[in-house]
């Protein structure tokens, strides 16, 4: 369904930290109405959607019911659950919305959908003549738009490394520090294995696609993981993690052609860098180097205070979803990758879409 003079009717789909985030900055937004709200938490369900972004009330009320919400036929949906159920976003490219997405299946033109699935989702963009587009910060971000502008500067490249770094210590999340990561456990307890299957299979396509730009296809993977312990006690806002405990985790992924490694990704989280052994562990934020004919060696730290951090953070993944609603409107139909619209800004484009 197509929008008129640059106005486009969005639905937010979930009302988690980043859903809630996108959720504000589409009530802020000029050219955006909010058509609708689905949330999976039963005491959000009749909550105006103004007041779950901690503001005044505008009028939209949230709601548990998916048909409630597909029946309004908006211009986009921004698609943010925990998991994917292909038949909500089949329902949507059908009917003529567009969906727009923070879910990892959908990158790399949805190669890790099952081949009925991504059967299923094509047809629906050629029924509803709509299109699906998965962004966000990382993957997102730093796997495409930035690596793509620095590619742009190149002829002959050797190799793309991402670096993400991520400083846990302010988190006031002891069940998610302790439990879920295994921080403060002892060192010979870390276990890798289920991380890096995780975490290759959110970060390979994205990756695969980028060493294909780079004229550089992946015929292989590594993926491994590794821990490094706290020199001394160190006090975090979740608790204490002894010395000798694990204070810093990190999982590189790499994708290789003909044995050269052309693509990698090494996620390090840690709640000290007091380590033994002692690892380059920098600021949270970004590391992006390239190798080729016109190298780079990029550094994107966030200028947040630590104690900031949380309240900023959901934007690095929230903001560009939203950017990203005129210019998917636009876009012919079909799952799209960054290489598919031109430079997302939050100005939009020139035309309005």
């Amino acid at each position: 369904m197509g929008a008129t003079a640059g106005h486009y009717r969005v639905v937010q789909w979930a009302t988690g930290n980043i859903g809630g985030r996108s959720l504000r900055e589409v009530i802020r937004h000029p050219t955006l109405e909010l058509a609708g709200v689905l949330t999976y938490d039963p005491e959000k369900d009749g909550v105006d959607a103004g007041v779950l972004c901690g503001s005044d009330p505008i009028g939209v009320i949230a709601t548990t019911d998916r048909d409630a919400i597909h029946a309004l036929e908006a211009d986009c949906v921004l698609y943010m659950p925990r998991a994917t159920d292909v038949v909500d976003i089949v329902a949507f490219l059908e009917s003529g919305t567009n969906v727009i997405t923070t879910r990892g299946e959908f990158f790399a033109r949805g190669s890790r959908l099952a081949a009925p699935d991504l059967a299923r989702v094509l047809d629906a963009c050629k029924k509803g003549t709509t299109s699906v587009y998965a962004t966000g910060s990382s993957p997102g971000f730093i796997t495409d738009a930035l690596p793509l502008a620095l590619l742009s500067m190149q002829r002959h490249v050797e190799s793309v490394a991402i670096e993400e770094y991520a400083n846990m210590s302010r988190r006031d999340s002891p069940h998610m520090i302790f439990e879920l990561m295994g921080f403060g456990r002892p060192v010979e307890s870390y276990d890798p294995s289920g991380r890096a299957s995780y975490l290759l299979g959110e970060f390979g396509p994205p990756l695969g696609a980028l060493a294909e730009a780079a004229g550089r296809p992946v015929d292989d993977w590594t993926c491994t993981g590794e821990a490094a312990a706290a020199r001394t006690d160190v006090t975090i806002v979740a608790g204490t993690i002894s010395a000798g405990t694990i204070a810093a985790q990190r999982t590189a992924m790499v994708g290789l052609s003909n044995g050269d490694p052309v693509v990698s990704q090494t996620v390090n989280w840690y709640c000290s860098d007091d380590v033994e052994p002692a690892w380059d562990l920098r600021p949270t934020g970004w590391r992006v180097r390239v190798r080729g004919d016109a190298p780079f060696d990029v550094e994107l730290p966030f200028p947040i205070p630590l104690d900031d951090l949380g309240s900023y953070t959901p934007a690095y993944t929230a903001n560009r979803p939203v950017n990203a609603i005129p210019y998917v409107c636009s876009a012919p139909p079909g799952i799209l990758s960054t290489e598919d619209l031109p430079p997302i800004t939050p100005a939009g484009p020139k035309d309005g879409g």
